[in-house]
């Protein structure tokens, strides 16, 4: 479960990240985004990203893989702490350039750029999610020195198998 803020719980600055049981080792290497970039980060920016809470997570992973995918192929959940919440640093929707950067579709090189930009200046950005528009994403570089964040915990994950019915 989420962790509850106080004073009902913990605390903390937590997120989340979906991946391939066969990745579940070394989700924070951010070894995919440097071969081949993401939305926030060019090719060769070890970028990991997660989501502030496990449903966007599931839902990022879903919008490239599938339902199908989910349930058919096992996934990990891993959960990890932010030890210093002035570590993070948060873009606004106003904040971003262009207004296209938050929509579904293709990524450019200025979106890239200013993401990398970012992940140099602040050790973890939250970003709006383009699958969930009320949602928020953190990324950070995994390049750069230093644990800013504690691993809470990993699980088998499981869809419920009403995200990918038989065929009728």
């Amino acid at each position: 479960m989420t962790p509850l803020p106080p004073p009902h719980g913990e605390g903390g600055f937590v997120f989340w990240r979906l991946d391939q049981r066969r990745f579940a080792e070394s989700w924070g290497r951010g070894e995919g985004a440097f071969r081949a970039g993401g939305r926030w980060n060019p090719p060769g920016v070890r970028a990991v990203y997660g989501s502030l809470d496990p449903a966007t997570a599931i839902l990022e992973v879903a919008v490239h893989c599938g339902f199908a995918v989910l349930d058919t192929q096992p996934h990990v959940l891993s959960w990890a702490r932010v030890v210093n919440a002035a570590d993070i640093f948060v873009i606004r929707p106003a904040m971003v350039p262009n207004p296209n950067w938050l929509v579904p579709g293709a990524v450019g090189a200025g979106q890239q750029a200013f993401g990398a930009a970012l992940l140099a200046a602040h050790r973890f950005v939250v970003v709006p999610s383009t699958v969930s528009r009320h949602s928020w994403n953190l990324v950070f570089d995994a390049g750069r020195d230093g644990a800013a964040f504690t691993v809470g915990g990993q699980e088998a994950f499981a869809l419920d198998t009403r995200l990918h019915p038989k065929e009728r």
